[in-house]
């Protein structure tokens, strides 16, 4: 069953002419997000541009073998992501991190990536592909850079 956590922040969103709006937001553990759901917030946040979103078999796909996601939530829409595949003791990769260009700033993915990380086992290591806009933000946070990763492209092969 899905787990849920409470949050209340007040922060600089897009709200008609005004600026500041207190938000409430709603954490969840692996609560059923549906295609279309995942490819609005896509849309919505940077990483649109980065994944296939009219592909919604792909999209599909992605969600229902993910094992780890955590979603943000405000008045019952979809806002931010951290999904995840995992096996919860050595390794887990956070393949998506979005939040909606809206809801931006606010912390929503530090917190998304803090309860990933509270998800695993002690011993487990948080791996991601930071998105290039977002790649100097890690540092801050406590992640290491790794210049060691490689990529086979999706239509490539060995």
């Amino acid at each position: 069953m899905p787990r849920l956590a409470k949050a209340s922040l007040v922060c600089s969103i897009k709200h008609g002419s005004r600026c500041m709006k207190k938000i409430s937001l709603e954490y969840k553990i692996n609560e059923p997000v549906t295609v279309d759901q995942f490819i609005e917030l896509m849309a919505s946040s940077t990483l649109g541009a980065r994944r296939p979103v009219d592909d919604r078999e792909c999209i599909e796909g992605m969600i229902s073998n993910s094992n780890l996601v955590i979603s943000a939530w405000s008045e019952g829409s979809l806002v931010g992501i951290a999904r995840s595949i995992t096996d919860f003791h050595y390794a887990c990769y956070l393949s998506d991190l979005a939040v909606s260009e809206r809801y931006q700033k606010c912390g929503i993915g530090k917190q998304l990536q803090i309860l990933t990380q509270q998800q695993l086992g002690s011993r487990c290591k948080l791996i991601l592909i930071a998105a290039p806009a977002a790649n100097d933000y890690y540092d801050h946070i406590g992640f290491t850079n790794n210049p060691r990763c490689w990529v086979l492209d999706r239509h490539s092969s060995i």
